[in-house]
């Protein structure tokens, strides 16, 4: 099977790729790159106008499959991913049962030989998310996970974790910390601060994520070896990852786009879609935030894609945190950085496309000869409005509704074979 991209504009930030050129792919692998090229292919799309990148990687999201499948499963999250030009996730391991055995793993890849994209096994740091006994790495490595976290629950014991950052990076696993102090959260829903004394809830202390973050960075630096920090969302914590890296510590970064795109004020509507954990903070935090994305502070966007149901998610007081986002995370990246003149697109590729998989240690994320053809076309210049029951995940709960962004995907490629086309 040969499929042809024409005349796209193509942008790999790894090997420094950028102009109008011509993609053969033939079978699963890119064949050639060029202008004109010449051949008889089995397809043809025309990128004339469009932009051709390497499918994006999300190291962070949750697809509920095993165990809460009515919120999402790894067939419909693998669509929603695929709509939204990603075309490799990392599950994490808060599922029912935890996926914190070999066999929890094999589900998962098997149900994943059917899915859309490439879905990549996140495991538990501990046993059941307990904080308490450690998973056995090596064998969670060689039954495919790619990498560690208790994400949901934080690892509260330092001892705890600094054994576990040793042992994993040894078994050639990354740890990702959800950085969170439940004795300062105690039971907070919302940032705490003026919107949650107004909204008269209990609120949740930046306090909780700055000091897990600052014991997890001191605990890299002393122990010598890597951490990478989830879904960071205050101005304190981008602070401590300039600090920690100018001295050489081990760490990487990540955030979602609504932490750099919306803020606390949202809560007032009391809509249980604008909260999720870390949650929306204030204009300060999405400031730094955004500053850290387009320096380079945080390595990698991602979307924490966390779906709920409508029903869960009715009780402003009493629903569960988390948002989904597969579907509109590099449109309200090139609104909010490439739209503004901010970040050039090869800086987006790099934080979206190649830095996650550098960090789990994936293939892809590259556009070049004899690379995987995993990849996303897309309209830069289109806008479109988020409608909700538009989105592929079998949940809705996202905080972008209504919101008009610029940018578009229009075809995403997974091994060359088409697996979304934007019927538009």
């Amino acid at each position: 099977m040969k499929t042809l991209l024409k005349n796209g504009h193509v942008v790999s930030s790894f090997n420094k790729l950028e102009g109008d050129l011509d993609i053969l792919i033939e079978d699963n692998v890119i064949a050639q790159i060029g202008n004109d090229i010449d051949c008889e292919p089995d397809k043809v799309i025309d990128c004339t106008g469009l932009a051709v990148i390497p499918g994006i990687c999300d190291m962070h999201v949750h697809f509920r499959d095993p165990g809460q499948t009515h919120k999402e499963d790894l067939i419909t999250g693998s669509e929603a991913a695929a709509a939204g030009g990603v075309t490799a996730v990392a599950c994490m391991p808060n599922t029912n049962p935890v996926v914190d055995n070999p066999e929890t793993i094999k589900y998962i890849l098997d149900k994943a030989k059917k899915a859309k994209v490439k879905i990549y096994p996140v495991a538990a740091i501990t046993k059941g998310l307990k904080g308490e006994e450690l998973c056995d790495f090596k064998a969670l490595k060689a039954a495919g996970a790619v990498a560690v976290s208790d994400d949901g629950k934080p690892v509260k014991n330092a001892h705890t974790m600094g054994r576990a950052m040793i042992d994993a990076h040894y078994a050639g696993l990354k740890v990702i910390s959800h950085c969170e102090d439940l004795d300062i959260i105690r039971g907070g829903i919302v940032n705490a601060g003026i919107i949650s004394m107004e909204l008269g809830v209990q609120g949740m202390s930046r306090t909780s994520e700055n000091i897990i973050t600052a014991r997890e960075i001191q605990l890299a630096n002393d122990l010598e070896v890597p951490i990478h920090i989830a879904h960071v969302s205050t101005k304190e914590v981008v602070e401590l990852l300039r600090f920690a890296t100018r001295r050489g510590v081990m760490v990487t970064s990540e955030t979602a786009p609504h932490y750099f795109t919306l803020t606390e004020d949202r809560l007032l509507t009391r809509d249980a879609d604008y909260r999720m954990n870390p949650p929306l903070r204030t204009a300060e935090d999405m400031k730094a935030i955004s500053a850290a994305v387009a320096d380079g502070t945080i390595d990698c966007i991602v979307t924490d894609h966390a779906p709920h149901s409508a029903e869960e998610k009715a009780d402003f007081y009493k629903a569960p945190n988390g948002v989904v986002g597969l579907e509109t995370s590099l449109a309200a990246t090139l609104t909010k950085f490439y739209h503004t003149k901010i970040m050039t697109l090869k800086q987006i590729v790099r934080i979206m496309c190649e830095n996650p998989r550098l960090i789990l240690g994936l293939e892809g994320g590259i556009i070049g000869k004899g690379a995987v053809a995993d990849i996303a076309v897309v309209d830069l210049d289109k806008e479109w409005t988020v409608e909700p029951e538009k989105l592929h995940s079998k949940s809705k709960n996202t905080c972008f509704k209504g919101m008009t962004f610029k940018g578009k995907v229009k075809y995403t490629l997974v091994n060359g074979k088409v697996v979304y086309e934007d019927e538009n």
